[in-house]
């Protein structure tokens, strides 16, 4: 990831003076560009708009400083598309405005340097997480197979929910023995277009038990015994659980020991009162790198 990564903001740097196709980027990194920004975001500090305006700026600082450039040329070629606009820009980002760039000292131009990528940059050190080992369980609730979606509430999960009966529920609650001992969120069977946001997946609401049933009017899912990561956070919902994820993907597994194995991902929250501090736990299954 760190490789491929690297070689996407190469293809930014080559066109900084052109347009930037968000598909060649997918093309190059293998994952969505929803993914890509919120993976670059995480481990640069910053968002990617606001790099490639940075490095563009940059680079039109030390084209005005050539004596045959001038502003108006600068400001279309760096995809502005006024001299303005360009103007306005530059000023908020330098200090001072494009037509007095030869008059500043040297030691008053700002710079932008290119960014390069290393597993050092930023971590995972500050996320919430402990490691589980669970025997084998039965996932048992109401299941469907609802659209990927990253951002935001699923419309078809929701509606998911209200389906559930009161006999349903009341059925799942007799089961539930394992811990968590609360109504879970179940993903998996997902399609293989999961990174680009498209396809489906299949989502189950339910609870965890080791009983043998029978769960009549419920649907199961075996699963295996397994290591789980389990990552908790509490925020506003859903984009606290949702910056998790991201984060789990840009900075906690390429720095871990671990690497994740084919399981139903699982997530909870303790009360939906307040969605402004909702607590949330994200159970992954891993097993050891190697």
């Amino acid at each position: 990831m760190q490789s491929s990564m690297n070689e996407a903001l190469q293809y930014v740097e080559a066109n900084l003076d052109a347009e930037i196709d968000e598909k060649e980027i997918e093309k190059i990194t293998g994952i969505s560009i929803y993914h890509f920004r919120r993976m670059f975001s995480f481990l640069s500090g910053m968002t990617l708009t606001a790099y490639i305006r940075n490095r563009r700026l940059s680079n039109a600082m030390f084209d005005l400083l050539r004596e045959d450039v001038h502003v108006t040329d600068t400001a279309f070629k760096y995809g502005y598309n006024s001299v303005d606009g360009f103007s306005r820009a530059f000023r908020e980002w330098a200090g001072f405005k494009p037509s007095e760039v030869k008059h500043q000292q040297k030691q008053d131009l700002k710079v932008f340097p290119k960014l390069t990528f290393q597993l050092t940059i930023r971590g995972g050190l500050e996320m919430n997480y402990r490691i589980v080992e669970k025997e084998a369980f039965k996932i048992i609730g109401v299941s469907k197979r609802v659209p990927m979606q990253f951002e935001g509430v699923n419309a078809e999960i929701e509606k998911l929910a209200q389906s559930i009966t009161e006999s349903q529920k009341e059925k799942m609650h007799q089961h539930a023995n394992v811990d968590p001992t609360k109504v879970i969120n179940a993903s998996y069977n997902f399609d293989d277009g999961r990174m680009e946001e498209e396809g489906y997946l299949e989502h189950m609401i339910g609870v965890l038990t080791d009983e043998e049933g029978p769960f009549e009017g419920l649907d199961v899912i075996e699963v295996p015994d397994h290591t789980w990561a389990v990552f908790s956070s509490q925020g506003p919902f859903p984009q606290t659980m949702q910056e998790t994820w991201a984060k789990i993907a840009a900075e906690w597994l390429p720095s871990s020991d671990y690497e994740l194995v084919e399981a139903p991902e699982i997530s909870f929250v303790e009360d939906y009162s307040n969605l402004d501090q909702v607590y949330s736990e994200i159970w992954i299954a891993v097993k050891k790198k190697g």
